[in-house]
């Protein structure tokens, strides 16, 4: 065989390759979450929820040092994580009444992930830390809002880990220790 074949069989090898790539890739595709009646494609490509669901949020009040809550609708996502990250952009956005929101509005949520144990982790931009008020009370209070504002409105949610820019910080003023996860403290809502 000269060189001039032994060349063409070997690209002809190499683009029979690349095709039988493509095509495993292609049928391959995500198959693994199902269609959900919940969800629709809208035009531009984006996931939009059907339905809307009722949620409380929890904020301080000039009154006493307890979470008083706010009723909210959100969207009914498919997904527990879509919820939840709703609500707390929801509680980021702070209350519509005359409460208030004891997380600094400049904060940003970056992540939130459920684990099948029930863990939240909660992962906001720094500026929770940096713009927050300084004392006891309001560590307390910027905690459990968040916790409560979770495990109040999702069973799945057991307890909760607050992270600052992607990581494990002490604390967020200097009161609370956040290298823990929080449960609910019924003690800190005020009766509705």
């Amino acid at each position: 065989m000269d060189k001039k074949k032994i060349i063409w069989l070997i690209s002809l090898a190499g683009v029979c390759l690349v095709l039988v790539l493509i095509l495993i890739l292609t049928l391959s595709g995500d198959r693994s979450k199902p269609p959900n009646a919940l969800d629709f494609q809208s035009e531009d490509g984006t996931t939009e929820p059907m339905d809307m669901k009722t949620i409380s949020l929890f904020f301080s009040s000039e009154d006493d040092d307890m979470l008083h809550p706010e009723e909210r609708e959100i969207p009914a996502y498919a997904s527990v994580a879509q919820q939840a990250r709703r609500t707390i952009e929801e509680l980021i956005a702070g209350p519509q009444g005359e409460l208030l929101n004891p997380i600094p509005p400049e904060t940003k949520l970056r992540e939130l992930y459920i684990t099948a144990l029930g863990d939240a982790f909660v992962d906001f931009s720094r500026e929770i830390r940096e713009n927050h008020p300084f004392g006891s009370a309001a560590d307390i209070t910027t905690v459990y809002s968040i916790v409560h504002s979770l495990t109040e409105n999702f069973k799945e949610i057991k307890q909760v880990y607050i992270l600052v820019d992607g990581g494990e910080r002490e604390t967020l003023g200097g009161h609370v220790d956040l290298r823990r996860p929080f449960q609910p403290r019924r003690d800190l809502i005020a009766s509705r």
